[in-house]
């Protein structure tokens, strides 16, 4: 895929104190996250699963994939996870496994259990990259987020916080890990407004954040019709795995089709309810659009119905 526009940044005086004060607060004792493990899926390409759970203080906001891709010349990060604690292991999990210098931290959307391990890695100074639509995101929603967060696991959000990109990206942009290069797209809202893909071109790995849900029901933050055109364009990546925003990595571009088709007959079953002019609540209460074979059913359904009728209502 050919590079394309991208908006780099200079770090403002402001976020450069927030990095510099941010690397100092690493110096202090670090949180621990049990069981941290790491996968290899492919040569160079390392995953940690998240649960998949709701961010709670047992888990320490550990419910999100991350990752990390080696370069002959330097290492980039793919999502630090939704708190402090969950960022620092998985720097130490990247320092068990390679001395080399972490360049790139990218984050694939602004939700809290994808950034907010962010600071872990400021004593680095890496370049954050995301989506052209990132910054905006996060300044608009971060503070809830965080107030939440620390709201709901107190003491385990300690020193987590919000480092926005410092490279943007907003179409297509390549990243030379040294021997390796990465392939990163932005896409038209679909999940959220500002969601970014990974192409490891070497192993033929495709990080696609919460694009792609495995097991863990999909969640529509964004648009389900961009959704879904999203998933139609995604399909012809040439990819041999993928590695999705919450679930187990799986082949390509098979790992996309329950997803599809839980979005599909989310966007059908709407349809139907308000041609028969059926009100929100009457369409809340109808059905489960197949939600019954996900995880996190429950926490989420509702949420989807609501914002495919107010998207679709005015077709």
């Amino acid at each position: 895929m050919a590079k394309g526009c991208t908006h780099r940044r200079r770090i403002a005086p402001l976020l450069a104190g927030l990095i510099i004060a941010l690397s100092v607060a690493a110096t202090a004792a670090s949180p621990e996250v049990a069981d941290f493990a790491l996968e290899n899926p492919a040569p160079g390409v390392y995953v940690h699963y998240g649960q998949q759970a709701e961010m709670s203080r047992a888990n320490r906001g550990d419910i999100a994939n991350l990752g990390f891709v080696v370069g002959s010349r330097c290492v980039a990060v793919i999502d630090t996870g939704g708190t402090y604690a969950v960022g620092h292991a998985l720097r130490e999990a990247i320092r068990g496994v390679t001395a080399a210098p972490i360049c790139y931290v990218i984050n694939t959307h602004g939700h809290p259990d994808h950034v907010f391990g962010n600071p872990a890695f400021a004593q680095d100074r890496p370049e954050f990259v995301g989506h052209v639509r990132l910054a905006d995101a996060l300044q608009r929603r971060g503070p809830n987020y965080l107030n939440a967060l620390k709201r709901d696991l107190g003491d385990a959000a300690d020193q987590s916080g919000i480092v926005p990109p410092t490279r943007s990206v907003a179409s297509t942009d390549e990243l030379d890990l040294g021997g390796r290069m990465l392939t990163l797209r932005a896409w038209k809202t679909a999940h959220t407004d500002n969601d970014l893909t990974v192409f490891d071109q070497t192993s033929g790995t495709l990080w696609l954040g919460d694009l792609l849900f495995v097991g863990h029901v999909p969640v529509v933050d964004g648009s389900l019709r961009g959704f879904l055109a999203a998933i139609d364009e995604i399909k012809t990546v040439r990819a041999s795995l993928a590695i999705p925003g919450h679930g187990r990595a799986l082949g390509w571009p098979e790992a996309i089709a329950p997803e599809e088709r839980y979005l599909k007959r989310l966007r059908d079953d709407v349809r139907a309810a308000i041609k028969a002019k059926r009100t929100l609540a009457e369409t809340l209460g109808s059905g489960d659009a197949g939600c019954e074979q996900w995880l996190l059913c429950d926490q989420f359904q509702r949420r989807n119905v609501s914002a495919a009728y107010a998207e679709l209502e005015w077709e």
